[in-house]
């Protein structure tokens, strides 16, 4: 195990991983490919991150292996990317990956590239030998080897083929403009109750994801319009989820996704921008409806991410599904030994498998192995539920934890600090100035001598500069910071960073991913979480309406509107994007007073039911209710201003 790759120089926890593979690796790098046009070699590009089930597996099976390593150092350059350290890229060879095999991609992304970067095969898992109805890995790599030496004709009409069809689809002209109104709410809740599982909650089968935009624009919609199915279907979902397997019902936090239709059985990853945005979602639903479930939901998950991914102010990326290289191994539970160590505990048999019962773990179990991932059965609390939970987790220390990925993304932490701020706002105010604090440890780690970092490893210095959905993220919670106690400096950073993403990202009328030579067109729509593009968009809605700044309103209104074709065929994959624009049909109210008016009445102003409210301070004494460039009220009585403004809700 002495030998090691070149990903040993690396920072990213996923290379480090593959950095002691007898597979000759090489980071993406302009080494690797001047080492494949020098040799003419084909090149294997292998695109994973450090909690990826599935990259694990295909390691173990594959890139451990001694003859697969052969082949690939033979015949190969190999390259290893995190796609979390570049996710453009990543996003670059998933869409041709999507082209090629008419399907959603995934990770492993598997692919292969002439000498000059011209791809002519795409995978995700492949096996080591033929199975699940695939050609095994080291047959492939010959075959593809042999492809390329005998038949480079075939190959060379492949490739063309391919890049004529991404060409098209990156170059499609644009569509022309389209006028939207408020009955695009009503589209969206059409198409989502047409997905919905009346019988589980959530939309769509196994597997099956939180859609935490999804159902957090539901709850909007319900503000604006009242209506009803969309506020049902949002609680329904968010209640059977809390009370799923996906929730960690023993420490908190939720997993990635369910792999069943019934919320029971997840994939146990625990990923920082997953729980950022279910906070939001059941801090915006707690506000709502008070259900008190979704407050417990609210208060573990931030002691549970705390506890696991917080260090020095600022949060880890992810938590891995695998312990000891079994999945799950940490999460789930023996029903004979967690019934002894309740006993052991001082619980009398009865009353131990009430607890055992209460989190329906049981002798046949619902996992691997007969062990039980816990979820609620239903059934009442019984007494000293708490006492017994303490000595489930306690069981679960018996065992190692599941690997942390260590790096520090802005974009997911902004992620995560935005549901913070969003649960102090509804939930706890004392979740305020712990945010706070971590708000300020990620500027001072990420944004160095005017320049915003994508990530960094603590200890270490920042490599990869900041992305579209790294400014989008940091700006959106720099606004609601200053939201809080209206630091100027967080308004004024948000502003100077909102002029460099358009400086950086803005190029040939479109968003783009990144500022390097891997321009990517930013989209529109929400993947693994909401869209950077979307969130910038709003963002410079509300520094316009703060900064009364007619120009850049209308450039955020010309942005958005390049997107409403889309948003107008198929407004459910467009959740954030249905929020923007929202906003912008039905435009921001900005409460100005003193700033020690606003503070004194921070309580009255966040209960305001009308989403889309923004707070300023100002020399008036007197509430103003303004409009970008108008004021239509004002009132030394706060109560009279929130009538004011629920009154426009219902106008």
């Amino acid at each position: 195990m002495s030998n090691t790759n070149k990903l040993i120089n690396e920072h990213s926890p996923y290379l480090l991983q593959h950095a002691y593979n007898p597979v000759d690796w090489y980071p993406w790098s302009d080494e690797a490919f001047l080492k494949a046009k020098k040799e003419d070699k084909l090149i294997f590009l292998s695109i994973g991150y450090s909690t990826c089930h599935w990259c694990h597996v295909m390691e173990r099976e594959s890139f451990e292996d001694d003859k697969v390593a052969k082949i690939l150092n033979r015949d190969f350059v190999s390259i290893k990317i995190d796609r979390e350290e570049y996710p453009h890229i990543d996003r670059y060879y998933q869409d041709i990956y999507t082209l090629m095999n008419k399907r959603g991609g995934g990770w492993p992304l598997s692919i292969v590239m002439t000498p000059d970067r011209r791809v002519f095969f795409s995978g995700t898992y492949i096996p080591l030998e033929d199975a699940y109805g695939m050609s095994g890995f080291k047959a492939l790599l010959n075959a593809l080897y042999d492809a390329y030496i005998n038949r480079k004709d075939e190959v060379i009409r492949s490739v063309e083929s391919i890049e004529n069809a991404l060409n098209q689809r990156q170059n499609r002209k644009e569509d022309k403009k389209v006028t939207l109104d408020i009955k695009i709410a009503d589209d969206f809740v059409k198409e989502i109750t047409s997905q919905f599982d009346l019988k589980n909650t959530g939309l769509g089968s196994a597997p099956k994801f939180p859609h935490a935009t999804t159902f957090d624009t539901l709850l909007e919609i319900y503000k604006i319009t009242k209506d009803k199915s969309a506020l049902n279907m949002a609680n329904e979902t968010l209640l059977a989820m809390s009370r799923g397997g996906i929730y960690d019902q023993i420490e908190g936090g939720f997993y990635r996704y369910s792999v069943d239709e019934m919320w029971l059985i997840p994939h146990f990853e625990k990923m920082l921008y997953t729980n950022g945005e279910l906070l939001e979602v059941y801090a915006n639903a707690y506000f709502l409806s008070k259900n008190e479930r979704f407050k417990t939901v609210i208060k573990e998950t931030i002691l549970n991410i705390n506890e696991r991914f917080l260090k020095d102010d600022i949060y880890f990326s992810a938590s891995d599904a695998d312990s000891d290289g079994e999945e799950g191994k940490y999460f789930v539970f023996d029903y004979k030994e967690s019934l002894e160590d309740l006993k052991k505990g001082g619980f009398l048999d009865k009353d131990a498998k009430e607890i055992l019962d209460y989190y329906s773990i049981n002798i046949e179990g619902n996992f691997e192995h007969k062990q039980t991932n816990p979820y609620l059965s239903g059934q009442d609390a019984p007494l000293h539920l708490e006492k017994g939970k303490k000595i489930l987790r306690a069981n679960r220390k018996k065992k190692s934890y599941a690997f942390i990925d260590y790096k520090i993304q802005t974009s997911w932490n902004a992620i995560y600090l935005k549901g913070v701020f969003k649960s102090a706002k509804y939930v706890d105010n004392s979740y305020e100035k712990d945010a706070l604090k971590s708000l300020d440890a990620l500027l001072k780690n990420l944004y160095i001598k005017e320049e915003l970092y994508h990530q960094i490893i603590i200890g270490k210095k920042p490599k990869v500069k900041g992305y579209l959905e790294d400014y989008a993220f940091l700006i959106s919670v720099l606004i609601d910071a200053y939201q809080i106690d209206f630091d100027e400096n967080y308004f004024t950073l948000a502003k100077e960073l909102s002029d460099k993403s358009i400086s950086k990202f803005y190029k040939d009328a479109n968003w783009h991913m990144s500022d390097d030579d891997f321009m990517i067109k930013a989209e529109f729509y929400d993947a693994s979480y909401r869209s950077a593009m979307a969130v910038m968009i709003e963002n410079l809605f509300k520094i316009a309406i703060l900064s009364d700044n007619l120009s850049l309103y209308s450039f955020a209104k010309n942005s958005l509107d390049k997107n409403l074709t889309q948003l107008k065929s198929a407004p459910s994959h467009y959740p954030y994007g249905l929020k923007v624009y929202l906003q912008s049909l039905l435009s921001h109210v900005v409460i100005k007073s003193t700033r020690e008016n606003l503070v004194e009445n921070k309580d009255a102003l966040d209960a305001i039911k009308y989403p889309y409210v923004l707070l300023k301070p100002s020399c008036d004494k007197d509430f103003l209710v303004c409009n970008i460039d108008s004021c239509f009220f004002a009132d030394k009585d706060v109560k009279e201003v929130v009538r004011a403004v629920d009154k426009a809700l219902k106008g």
